[in-house]
């Protein structure tokens, strides 16, 4: 009598988790099928996707505390407040938790010796990151939302983690050589220009207007454009680090 009861309610909430999970899997099945030189330990790849999941609940608490100190500080009307939210509070805060487990789990390991491979672990984690999200919202809005983001969030949390990934694979190229300098700047490029792009999707995904649609629409399908150009080049010209 009980699963009687609760079995519709449980199915429900099944497809909602599929409907979150599935746009997730197939980009990370993409990419993975573009390493051509050496695949990655399935292992290995799932701990990435464990470590984008952990950055998610950083990056809540961060941005938790940000917000509060910057409703205490602002006028939530003001131009300057909406800024910080979206390029600092925001994504600041979700790229830095990205980056910071993205190199926590993957600088030091031995699998991690293609240009490639900075790709394929930075997207993992963002996807991670994306796949938790996406399960959070998609469980309290229902499936109208999880079809919204499937075309949006989704990809645009991959599309960041292919720019991280593709100077955080120039940041290891140049520490293995030895360069100390440009491996560090190539790292603050890897959290900078991501943490950019992601500002500017929440800040024009947010403009209520007709126009702020279509230039939000225009926006995603130059990130898309660009990523999957990034990818193709990347999956071509992979080498072994020296």
């Amino acid at each position: 009598m009980f699963y009687y009861f609760v079995a519709p309610y449980l199915t429900y909430n099944f497809i909602l988790v599929l409907a979150a999970v599935i746009p997730a899997v197939y980009l990370l099945i993409k990419v993975y099928r573009m390493d051509r030189l050496e695949k990655e330990d399935s292992r290995f790849l799932w701990n990435l996707v464990k470590a984008g999941i952990f950055s998610s609940l950083i990056a809540l608490t961060l941005e938790r505390i940000f917000v509060s100190l910057l409703n205490s500080s602002m006028n939530s009307n003001s131009f300057g407040y909406r800024i910080l939210l979206y390029f600092v509070v925001v994504g600041l805060s979700e790229e830095g938790a990205k980056y910071f487990m993205l190199k926590k789990t993957s600088w030091n390991s031995r699998e991690f010796n293609c240009l490639y491979d900075g790709l394929v672990y930075a997207v993992f984690v963002s996807l991670g990151f994306a796949l938790w999200e996406n399960i959070s919202y998609v469980l309290h809005f229902g499936l109208a939302n999880a079809f919204v983001r499937a075309f949006t969030a989704i990809p645009g949390h991959a599309s960041f983690g292919v720019f991280m990934g593709v100077f955080y694979s120039a940041a290891r190229l140049y520490a293995n050589a030895g360069y100390t300098d440009k491996s560090k700047m190539f790292e603050a490029c890897a959290v900078v220009i991501p943490m950019l792009i992601h500002g500017l999707y929440d800040y024009i995904a947010t403009t209520q207007t007709t126009e702020g649609s279509w230039t939000f629409l225009a926006f995603i399908a130059i990130l898309f454009f660009a990523s999957n150009k990034v990818i193709k080049s990347a999956s071509q010209n992979d080498r072994y680090f020296r």
